[in-house]
């Protein structure tokens, strides 16, 4: 058996690494962070090759696939993703240029080549991480929240088509609420809510994956949060949403 993770030098990506090592999985291990990379390699038992690549570059993806395409990938999973707090006015167009290649294109990539091979043998699971965010307007998020949406739906509308094919391919998405890694220092926010550990995560994930489960949320609080949020108007639901923003800001 045998896993491809991106983003896999730290949070969730490394909890996952970590879990499907311990459950007999090889790894390939894609990050920009070669150090990083190396270090995971010596703690893990089971087999580690590691690729250093900036997803964000639609070259390096084609070549992470070429590299990668006849190992017989079991599980993918497109874990690499950051966020970005601010007024849409005002947040840097570059900086958001690069989040939607990261976010959007890069998953869309990867998941459409590595899907091609899976659907050719009958049998696979990609994992595609998402947010929560996902499900409603982000304000001061605006960005981050809409290519996350992109992922959600992408990821529900392919695994539909597989259904329906009767492929043994299936497609899930994560939608987690906030998690205790190093996303926060990125996007320059902190949690105005408690975070879930990224192994807890990590393993809730996959287990549930493994069991062809579509939209995975873990948690039981973020689980009501958005079970709630069907009741509501959209507008209604940015403003909460905004207000909830505003604590995150770091002062």
């Amino acid at each position: 058996m045998k896993a491809l993770i991106t983003g896999a030098s730290s949070g969730i990506g490394y909890s996952m690494a970590k879990y499907l090592s311990s459950l007999g999985y090889d790894l390939i291990l894609v990050s920009r962070n070669k150090d990083k990379l190396q270090q995971i390699q010596k703690e893990l038992k089971t087999d580690v090759k590691i690729v250093v690549a900036d997803v964000s570059q639609e070259s390096m993806i084609k070549d992470l696939y070429v590299l990668c395409k006849n190992d017989n990938i079991d599980v993918l999973i497109n874990n690499a993703g950051f966020g970005m707090f601010g007024e849409f006015n005002s947040t840097d167009l570059n900086r958001e240029m690069n989040m939607i290649d990261v976010n959007i294109k890069a998953v869309h990539i990867i998941t459409k080549l590595f899907l091609k091979e899976m659907v050719k043998r009958g049998s696979g699971h990609i994992l595609n991480v998402s947010s929560s965010a996902s499900f409603q307007a982000g304000p001061l998020m605006a960005t981050y929240y809409a290519s996350k949406a992109y992922v959600t739906r992408l990821s529900v509308a392919i695994n539909e088509e597989l259904r329906r094919s009767k492929s043994g391919v299936h497609v899930s998405c994560l939608c987690p609420g906030p998690v205790k890694t190093n996303f926060n220092d990125v996007a320059n926010v902190e949690f105005a809510m408690k975070g879930l550990s990224s192994d807890y995560v990590a393993k809730y994930a996959i287990d549930k994956m493994l069991k062809n489960k579509v939209v995975i949320v873990p948690g039981i609080k973020m689980k009501f949060i958005l079970f709630f949020n069907r009741f509501v108007s959209n507008k209604f639901a940015a403003k909460i949403v905004y207000n909830f923003q505003k604590k995150k800001e770091k002062r």
